[in-house]
C-alpha cells in the first residue's frame, strides 16, 4: 500500500504542475467491480480477476477547451485465490487523454483513452529481500495495457459530483504463456462510480 501511495503522490505532483496552465482540475475517489468472461484453455478454466470490490482514485486536468489529461489507479481490495491456492491482487494504472463536455449546470460527459500497466501481485507468504534491505512477500508481473471508457458526471452540490463510469482494459497476453500465470480474459471491464470535487473555472 505504501508503494501505491508513493506513486499516487508523484502523479498528484505532476498533475499539480500541469494545473498551473489548466482551466479546471478534478479529483475523485471511487469503487466498483471488475467483469471478465470465462474461457477454457487446455481443458481447464482460467480464473477471473473480478468477483471482488475495486477501489481507486483519479485526477484530471482540463488544459484547453474540452481536452485534458487524466491519471488513475484502481486495485482489488480483497486478495483472490489463483487455482484455489495462490493469493493474488491486480492493480491497474493508466494515464489517459480526456474529452470533457459539460452540457449544463448539473450534467457533464467525459470520454477517455490511454495506456498504462496492469500489475499482478502473487503473494507467497515468505519474505524476499534485496541488497538494500527492502522486503516483500509477493512477486509482480507487469503487463502493458490500453484503456478506454467514459463517465457521466452528475453535479449534486456546487462543485461536488457523482460519476457512474466504465473502463475496458486491453491487455495483450493477459491469458498467460509458458512463463506467466494467466487469467480468463485479455479485456477485463471495470464498472462503478466515483465521487469527486471540481476545482477551477466553470462557466456554470
Amino acid at each position: 500500500m505504501k508503494r501505491y501511495l508513493a506513486v499516487i503522490g508523484v502523479c498528484w505532483f505532476c498533475l499539480s504542475g500541469a494545473s498551473l496552465f489548466a482551466q479546471k482540475v478534478d479529483v475523485t475517489f471511487g469503487g466498483g467491480s471488475l467483469f471478465t468472461s470465462g474461457t477454457e484453455f487446455n481443458g481447464a478454466f482460467l480464473p477471473a480477476e473480478g468477483g471482488s470490490t475495486y477501489l481507486g482514485t483519479s485526477a484530471d486536468v482540463l488544459l484547453r477547451h474540452n481536452l485534458g489529461v487524466q491519471g488513475e489507479v484502481y486495485w482489488r481490495v480483497n486478495q483472490g485465490l489463483y487455482g484455489g491456492q495462490i493469493p493474488f491482487r491486480p492493480v491497474f494504472w493508466n494515464f489517459n487523454a480526456m474529452y470533457f463536455h459539460r452540457s449544463n449546470k448539473l450534467l457533464a460527459f467525459e470520454g477517455v483513452a490511454g495506456v498504462g500497466v496492469e500489475t499482478l501481485r502473487f503473494y507467497s507468504g515468505n519474505l524476499s529481500c534485496d541488497v538494500s534491505g527492502n522486503c516483500t512477500n509477493f512477486i509482480s508481473n507487469n503487463h502493458f495495457m490500453g484503456a478506454a471508457g467514459g463517465g457521466l458526471r452528475l453535479y449534486f452540490y456546487h462543485r461536488l459530483f457523482i460519476r457512474p463510469e466504465a473502463r475496458v482494459y486491453m491487455i495483450p497476453n493477459n491469458t498467460g504463456n509458458s512463463k506467466t500465470l494467466g487469467f480468463s480474459s485479455d479485456f477485463p471491464l471495470r464498472y462503478g462510480a466515483s465521487i469527486g470535487y471540481a476545482f477551477g473555472a466553470s462557466k456554470y
